[in-house]
C-alpha cells in the first residue's frame, strides 16, 4: 500500500507542525517561567535565556513581560567581560563582590586564587571562610576562620559581628572558636 504511506508521511508532519506552532498554556508558560528563574539562580544563564525567550510568547501578558526583562538581563550579564584579574588584592575585591552578589562558587574560586597569590593574608583568609560557610562547608570554613583569627586577632572580633557568620556561632566548632572565654561555662 504505497498510497497510504505516502497519505500518512504528510499527516503526520502537518500533526507535528500544529505541536509546535500550538499555544502555549498559561500553565506552561508559568511552570516554564519557574524553571527558567531556577536556571538564573542557579547562573545557568544560557539555558535560562532560552527559556525567557519560549515563556514571552504565552498568554500570561505580566509573566511575558517578566520573562523578556529577565532575558535581557541573561544578554547583558552574558556580554560582560571578566575583568582582568593580575594580584592577590584584584582576586579578593573580586572575590567579595562575588560574596556579595551570593555567587558563592565564583567567589570561592577567586579567593582560593588570592590565596595562592598571598598565602599570609588573614583578610582573604577570612573572606574564604566566608565563602565556604555560605556554601555549606562548613569543615574548610572553620579551618580558614581560625587561620585568619591566628594571623590577625581583630579577626574573631569582626566575625563576632558579622551577620553572615551569625547563623554559625551557635554551632560547637564556631562557638569555641569566636568565644574561647566560654569554655568554662
Amino acid at each position: 500500500m504505497p498510497g497510504a504511506s505516502e497519505s500518512e508521511g504528510p499527516t503526520a508532519v502537518l500533526r507535528a507542525a500544529a505541536a509546535v506552532v500550538e499555544p502555549m498554556s498559561s500553565e506552561k508558560q508559568l511552570a516554564s517561567f519557574e524553571a527558567a528563574m531556577k536556571l538564573f539562580h542557579a547562573r545557568d544563564l544560557r539555558r535560562a535565556r532560552e527559556l525567557f525567550l519560549q515563556v514571552v510568547e504565552g498568554p500570561e501578558r505580566d509573566v511575558a513581560n517578566r520573562a523578556r526583562l529577565h532575558a535581557a538581563m541573561c544578554d547583558r550579564r552574558l556580554e560582560q567581560v571578566t575583568p582582568n584579574l593580575r594580584s592577590a588584592e584584584d582576586f579578593y575585591t573580586y572575590g567579595v563582590a562575588e560574596i556579595n552578589a551570593r555567587n558563592v562558587a565564583e567567589a570561592r574560586a577567586h579567593l582560593e586564587r588570592a590565596l595562592q597569590l598571598a598565602p599570609g593574608a588573614d583578610h582573604i583568609y577570612y573572606a574564604l571562610a566566608l565563602a565556604q560557610a555560605l556554601g555549606g562547608d562548613l569543615a574548610s570554613a572553620h579551618e580558614n576562620l581560625k587561620r585568619a583569627i591566628e594571623l590577625q586577632p581583630r579577626n574573631r572580633i569582626m566575625a563576632r559581628q558579622d551577620a553572615d557568620f551569625a547563623p554559625l556561632a551557635n554551632q560547637p566548632p564556631f562557638d569555641a572558636l569566636l568565644y574561647p572565654e566560654r569554655k568554662g561555662w
